[in-house]
């Protein structure tokens, strides 16, 4: 297996029993002035999420449905390794590295009113480090088990600090029938390991499957994180967005209802947390999953 080279701050994929450890960096960074106000920045602290109403327009939602639609029905797209398909289907599940397929998505992952968020709570030049639209379609989209993504992304893309975060803007209303995303607020502020070792390829599994082998806390943690923190669910219309840190423990419900729940999901990571070795995994994950072509940051 792959050794790190630099210090591993945060241990995972063990043997035997995980151990909760609190985490030792911030989830803002900085205090430099930005686009959130200090009550803004106090919640996204606290919760380790923040709801952001009305990112888009309804013109906006509407030409992001329409490019999205469009991604979904490329042949040569559905034929590459960026499209994940449902479990259960050949339904499209999620589309990667979208703002290398589609100039009007990456205008907008690049656009200041993300870009400049991301400067101010990170504190730092920032790049993208992963990029996908998620379909979720009626009738048999596929849940999304509990999990902290900086797990994943430092065991398996070699992510040495949770100094990153998400934002998942809505494309259609999140009811709380269609899986909406679920949270547990505060959990950001602990690490939680998770059991086994990484098989070889394994983001050919983890993907595509709705509970994972390797990569989720086991239930007796998730169910103390759960009586401690409780979860909520983020609901909300076509246009609105969720930011959320690195390591706050989601997951959705699957959509057994009609109405599809479709997102653009973007991560921005700080250009002074670049990607090294995996912390837990014998090689890389793909570019398409692990952006490694980041910016230097004495570059910017």
């Amino acid at each position: 297996m792959t050794v790190a080279q630099r210090p591993d701050l945060y241990p995972t994929r063990v043997l035997g029993e995980a151990v909760p450890k609190p985490r030792t960096d911030p989830s803002v960074w900085g205090e430099a002035p930005g686009p959130l106000d200090g009550e803004q920045l106090k919640q996204y602290d606290s919760n380790g999420y923040l709801v952001l109403d009305d990112l888009l327009s309804a013109q906006e939602v509407d030409l992001y449905l329409s490019e999205l639609r469009r991604l979904g029905e490329d042949p040569a797209l559905l034929a590459s390794e960026r499209v994940i398909l449902e479990p259960e289907s050949d339904e499209v599940r999620s589309v990667f590295e979208v703002e290398k397929v589609s100039e009007i998505f990456a205008e907008l992952l690049r656009s200041p009113r993300l870009m400049d968020i991301a400067r101010q709570v990170l504190d730092s030049e920032v790049y993208i480090h992963q990029s996908r639209v998620n379909y979720k379609p009626g009738f048999g989209g596929a849940p999304f088990h509990w999990h902290s993504d900086f797990e994943t992304w430092h065991s398996e893309d070699g992510m040495p600090r949770p100094r990153a975060f998400s934002v998942s803007i809505s494309l259609t209303e999140n009811h709380p029938f269609n899986g909406p995303l679920m949270v547990m607020p505060g959990t950001h502020k602990t690490f939680v390991p998770t059991v086994g070792a990484t098989p070889q390829n394994y983001h050919k599994e983890s993907l595509r499957v709705a509970a994972p082998s390797v990569g989720s806390p086991d239930r007796k943690h998730l169910t103390r994180m759960a009586e401690e923190h409780g979860i909520e669910q983020i609901t909300g219309p076509a246009g609105s967005a969720v930011m959320f840190d690195s390591n706050l423990l989601h997951g959705s419900n699957g959509n057994l209802s009609p109405f599809a729940r479709s997102n653009i999901f973007i991560v921005y990571n700080s250009v002074e947390n670049t990607l090294g070795a995996p912390y837990a995994a014998d090689a890389p994950r793909p570019q398409y999953l692990s952006n490694r072509e980041f910016p230097s940051p004495r570059g910017m």
